[in-house]
């Protein structure tokens, strides 16, 4: 079964269009889409995981500077430019972890270098044409990470994954869901293992809903489950994404991946992550360097509206950890398996 809607839609022309997002936090309950129309709704709705997914924030950033400097059509050049220089750095601020946000809005500030005597209506086409194929892009890539990535469940009678890498993180059908709906096509019996992903549920609220609307097995646990259900024999590969990747194979991704994959290791399991080369970051040499986003306690205390915890609570937050490349047994993308983890080689497939 196809996606019931696009995560991420441009509606109308770049002079009047705009933005429609599907409101993720509201799944699995409520299904709505919702226009944006000005470059701070887009900021909002990235900060509060309406869009999330490190693909699916870069398309919706890209997007989001077209709206931003649609006020500016009118402008001299040199005012156009200043704007879409503010936009992109106020863009940048939505999310410190995820790479992507930050090599789609690079692209879009390289449209305006590219061409420093276009008119500003010219120009401001010319972003939504770019944006457009950041999103075009992202769906070849989820497809090519699928072909890629199917060789490694091939054997596979149950696979856990972990937190959302599916059509609703990017523009296409995922990173490491991309791998996982290949196999099922392939192996109708096989057995997803779903963790629900503390503290916002994006494994119960959102892997589970995907997997179901494909009529896919789903079974869905407790993070605290997954090394039981390994112990147990039920899984014979973990597969995950990744919002940045340094340069020697260091992972960031949702909180709780790291754990897996020390689990994962202590079962001989494979642990595979599945991401597009453009969430490497080669400026960043390990990934002690890469920044992780802290999110507000209300997050622990008082999920989806109801206090859990006594007031005055203190909690530590972090969105993401990160798993050395030592744990991971390959990484998936849509050039190529890069295998065994080293800087070399993800250097040679990411330029190749």
């Amino acid at each position: 079964m196809a996606k019931v809607s696009a995560t991420v839609a441009w509606i109308g022309d770049a002079y009047s269009g705009c933005l429609e997002l599907l409101d993720q936090t509201l799944l699995p309950l409520e299904h709505r889409v919702f226009p944006l129309r000005t470059v701070e709704e887009v900021w909002q709705a990235i900060k509060q995981l309406q869009v999330r997914g490190a693909p699916a924030i870069g398309v919706a950033a890209a997007y989001g500077v077209v709206l931003g400097c649609q006020s500016a059509e009118n402008k001299s050049r040199d005012s156009f430019d200043t704007q879409l220089t503010s936009i992109v750095q106020y863009l940048s601020g939505s999310r410190p972890t995820a790479v992507n946000l930050f090599w789609a809005l690079d692209r879009m500030r390289r449209v305006a270098q590219q061409f420093p005597r276009m008119t500003p209506p010219d120009i401001l086409g010319r972003l939504l044409v770019e944006a457009q194929s950041i999103e075009a892009e992202d769906r070849d890539m989820c497809a090519a990470i699928g072909r890629h990535g199917l060789s490694f469940l091939h054997n596979c009678v149950g696979v856990l994954t972990h937190c959302n890498t599916g059509g609703l993180a990017t523009a296409g059908d995922g990173t490491a869901l991309s791998v996982i709906f290949a196999a099922a096509l392939e192996n109708p019996l096989l057995q997803v293992y779903v963790d629900e992903t503390r503290p916002l549920l994006q494994g119960a609220r959102l892997t589970a809903w995907e997997l179901m609307q494909r009529n896919i097995s789903a079974l869905l646990i407790c993070d605290s489950m997954a090394g039981w259900v390994m112990k147990e024999g039920r899984v014979q590969a973990v597969i995950v994404g990744a919002d940045r990747i340094a340069a020697n194979g260091d992972s960031a991704n949702k909180i709780g991946t790291y754990s897996l994959s020390v689990l994962a290791q202590a079962h001989s399991i494979p642990f595979y992550i599945a991401a597009p080369t453009s969430t490497f970051d080669l400026t960043i040499e390990s990934g002690s360097g890469i920044p992780i986003e802290q999110r507000a306690s209300t997050e622990i205390t008082h999920a989806f509206g109801r206090q859990t915890a006594p007031d005055g609570c203190q909690t530590y937050n972090p969105a993401f950890d990160v798993t050395p490349a030592a744990n991971i047994t390959a990484m998936i993308t849509e050039k190529g398996v890069i295998q065994p983890v080293r800087s070399e080689i993800i250097r040679n497939v990411i330029h190749a």
